[in-house]
């Protein structure tokens, strides 16, 4: 292949990187911004009560680290140093904020309806032992619907929903091909300090995957079959069940510290029997700051 045509597919992965890191970075500074709002879901055709005094959108440059494994169920894990710009805007439909980034289509009492945005980095097959002279884990994007069922306000206690996104798998190596569709149902809860410095949110969920996920992630195709790695093809089902928690505090105005640690079972995967998958549980964590610059004069109420 000649160099004229690989370096577009370089730039395109480094932009792919980019956006995940970007996606990463802009939701988890969204979530140190949430500390300044108070608790309670939004009536419908309003800007949510949290938001009423914070700026329409806000901009500024954050760095994290991220450890997480290179795959479901792998044995070892990728780590990520990165820091880049990030951008939160709080419009009645379209948004960068704590829940993510897309566009929010109904947002009622109890209901809310929106399509975001997800992201994961990318992993390559000579740092992982079972993957070793297979194709590399390239940066996956995420997009598509998601329900948000808000079941109970605890007052000081916090407040509970259920969340129902449904995604597809945009993966960015060499180009841009679809690589399945993810479904990750999952229970939240999201206490916010008294005095409005820090916040703590946990969720648990299960991951689940069409047949297409789960061969990028566990097929082995007989041209990387060996004598400890048997060809195999992946079925359809669950991938993993996790748990974690996400907390952040406010230093001042400009200056948040945010962080997160999650742990995931393998255990009931519906692909334990691949010669990739290594591990019943694995653990992810990361931890980071963001520094704010600009802010709009205007408010998101107005």
């Amino acid at each position: 292949m000649s160099a004229s045509r690989l370096v577009p597919h370089a730039r395109l992965r480094a932009r792919a990187c980019a956006l995940a890191c970007a996606c990463a970075l802009t939701s988890a500074y969204a979530h140190a911004s949430a500390t300044e709002s108070a608790v309670g879901p939004a009536p419908a055709d309003r800007v949510e009560p949290s938001e009423a005094g914070l700026p329409l959108w806000e901009a500024g440059v954050g760095a994290a680290v991220f450890s997480t494994p290179a795959y479901p169920a792998a044995e070892q894990h990728t780590t990520r140093t990165v820091a880049l710009p990030f951008l939160l805007y709080r419009g009645k439909v379209l948004r960068a904020d704590q829940q993510g980034v897309g566009a929010r289509l109904v947002n009622t009492d109890r209901v809310e309806f929106d399509v975001g945005f997800a992201a994961a980095l990318p992993s390559h097959s000579d740092d992982v032992r079972a993957r070793r002279g297979m194709p590399d884990l390239g940066t996956l994007v995420e997009f598509g619907p998601r329900v948000k069922l808000h079941l109970a306000d605890f007052g000081e206690q916090g407040r509970l929903r259920v969340e129902l996104p449904l995604r597809t798998v945009i993966e960015a190596r060499g180009g841009l091909r679809r690589q399945g569709w993810t479904s990750e149902p999952r229970l939240v809860w999201q206490k916010i300090g008294a005095d409005r410095n820090w916040t703590i949110e946990g969720q648990l969920g299960a991951l689940f995957g069409d047949r297409r996920i789960q061969r990028y992630f566990y097929d082995v195709a007989p041209q990387y079959a060996t004598a400890g790695r048997p060809e195999y093809h992946a079925d359809p089902g669950l991938l993993l069940v996790r748990t974690g928690l996400f907390g952040t505090y406010k230093l001042n105005p400009d200056w948040r510290l945010f962080g997160f640690v999650r742990l995931e079972s393998y255990a009931g995967a519906a692909n334990r029997d691949s010669p990739l998958f290594k591990k019943n549980a694995g653990a992810a964590a990361g931890i980071g700051f963001a520094w704010t610059f600009a802010r709009s004069g205007v408010r998101a109420s107005e």
